[in-house]
């Protein structure tokens, strides 16, 4: 095979697995990298201050390396054959791996592409990017440690009654094996999305009592977001999910069978040993099942290849190998699609609205949500946090506001009749009725507009306006405001020339009766029939 450069990615790949204990034998055969290749990173690492209790960035010693090993990168010019094909190389890669066109044919369709290459040019090109043509033998790999990898597939049981939906429905079994004893555990689930992987692994290690350091998948939908040789894309909440837990995920190559074959087979033995031929109620009836199968069944069976019971090798030799579990499980998070913060300070998530700070109106921000709190970024930085509300309800953080709008959206009355009082003893005592009864929340705009006629027209008109306005009785800033603008049109009050006149008394009512004339003399009344 032709000699290939590694980029960035790949060489913290290989860092981040030597950090983690892999030897460069184990690297090499995981990345399909040649080992003096991986021996050469490692060493210009070394050289770099790189060991075993680095915690700088990776990223910047990968770089490093990629320039200290490529020098003259960028300076090479590649040849006609390379030119030709290299736009082409998606197209090439997924007609050989995924299609399983033979290399004529797919040399034929690049004829008919217009694309001018001779079949030995192409072949060459295949065999240095996508290893066509290499020998197939096949190894026995080394052992594994005990606790060093689990691998995890789901398989199809059959046909199960959910009482739930009231219907039958497709029930599967995500296995989990460790592969050193070959013990497994169940979980069986009627889908299968990110919650159910994440929760039958984590039920798994609380099965073990531990967990291992490395878990191989399949290219499972729910966790890996674009499979690849060499660089597969993970789910972002089950890459969340391995930080959190502390294991590293290895993935499989597409339809490559041979990458986790110590799970591969025990599908079709849990489906044929375990659920063909028994009746269950439900999923949970299956799921306890299930446990004492993996227990007594297939614990204690001799293993076809180890020829040892997985249960005892696992008691006595895996378990104490395993990484304890010091963390509560995992609390699921949901990610959502960016949100842009209305005018209004708020999200919408869940049917539930969560206030954003002034700064990020407009912008567009990322909601991770979890059983307990809404977690809000902005490019991948923390803005804000609010504990989850159920739909229809709010959580607002006032202090999200503006400082002058706080107090409004807040529905402080007692603000603004402190600001009405800084204006004048009877804009105060105007506010303060303006602002009493049941519902003194419909009346904020009027006591806001108070203020800001204070600013407009000054304190001292304002408050001999609000003044004459306690003497007739007219609690509404708008005829306060008449009153600034149009005095002529009211009657004077009594000491309207003393300025200095305080409380004035009010005018007696127009019509108003004394008591003795609603007290009306009790008529008795007698019976004409006795």
């Amino acid at each position: 095979m032709g000699h290939r450069e590694y980029n960035v990615i790949e060489i913290v790949d290989v860092l981040r697995r030597y950090l983690a204990g892999d030897s460069i034998r184990l690297i090499a055969r995981s990345t399909g990298m040649d080992r003096n290749t991986v021996r050469k990173y490692i060493r210009n690492a070394e050289e770099n201050g790189f060991d075993m209790r680095f915690t700088g960035d990776l990223d910047e010693m990968a770089y490093l390396i990629f320039r200290a090993v490529h020098p003259d990168r960028g300076k090479e010019t590649e040849s006609k054959r390379d030119q030709i094909l290299l736009s082409h190389e998606e197209k090439i890669c997924k007609w050989l791996e995924k299609n399983k066109l033979t290399l004529t044919k797919v040399h034929i369709k690049l004829l008919r592409l217009g694309v001018d290459v001779s079949y030995s040019g192409l072949y060459r090109f295949a065999r240095e990017h996508f290893g066509f043509g290499s020998p197939q033998n096949t190894v026995r790999m080394i052992d594994t440690a005990p606790g060093e990898v689990a691998e995890v597939d789901f398989g199809r049981l059959g046909i199960l009654y959910d009482p739930t939906s009231g219907r039958n429905r497709v029930l599967h079994a995500l296995v989990v094996t460790l592969v050193f004893s070959r013990h497994q555990y169940v979980f069986t689930t009627h889908t299968q999305d990110l919650k159910s992987l994440i929760s039958g692994i984590e039920e798994a290690w609380e099965f073990f009592e531990g967990f291992a350091r490395r878990l191989i998948i399949d290219n499972l939908k729910a966790a890996v977001v674009k499979a690849d040789r060499y660089e597969p894309i993970f789910q972002r909440t089950f890459f969340e999910y391995a930080r959190y837990r502390g294991f590293i995920i290895d993935s499989t190559r597409v339809g490559d069978a041979k990458g986790k074959p110590k799970v591969e087979r025990q599908v079709p033995y849990v489906r044929e040993n375990f659920f063909k031929g028994e009746s269950f109620k439900d999923r949970n009836h299956a799921q306890r099942e299930a446990i004492k199968w993996c227990r007594m069944t297939a614990g204690l069976r001799i293993h076809g290849t180890t020829r040892r019971k997985p249960r005892l090798v696992f008691e006595s030799e895996e378990q104490p190998a395993l990484l304890p579990l010091q963390k509560s499980r995992f609390d699921i998070p949901q990610w959502h699609p960016p949100h842009k913060v209305h005018p209004d300070h708020h999200i919408r998530v869940n049917y539930a609205t969560y206030s954003i700070p002034t700064a990020y109106i407009g912008k567009e921000v990322d909601v991770r949500v979890d059983s307990k709190l809404v977690r809000i970024y902005y490019k991948e930085q923390l803005i804000k946090t609010h504990p989850v509300k159920a739909p229809g309800e709010r959580s607002t953080d006032y202090n999200d506001y503006p400082k002058e709008k706080t107090p409004y959206a807040m529905r402080s009355c007692q603000y603004y009749i402190q600001k009405a009082t800084a204006m004048g003893l009877h804009c105060g005592k105007f506010t303060q009725m303006l602002l009493s009864g049941d519902f003194p929340w419909s009346k904020l705009r009027q006591a806001q507009k108070l203020v800001h006629l204070g600013e407009k027209y000054g304190k001292e008109r304002v408050d001999s306006a609000c003044r004459r306005a306690l003497y007739f009785g007219l609690l509404s800033v708008y005829r306060v405001e008449n009153i600034i603008k149009e005095p002529k049109n009211y009657f004077p009050m009594p000491g309207e020339e003393n300025p200095s006149h305080g409380n004035a008394e009010p005018l007696p009512g127009r019509f108003r009766r004394p008591a003795e004339y609603f007290n009306h003399p009790i008529q008795e009344v007698h019976d004409v029939h006795k």
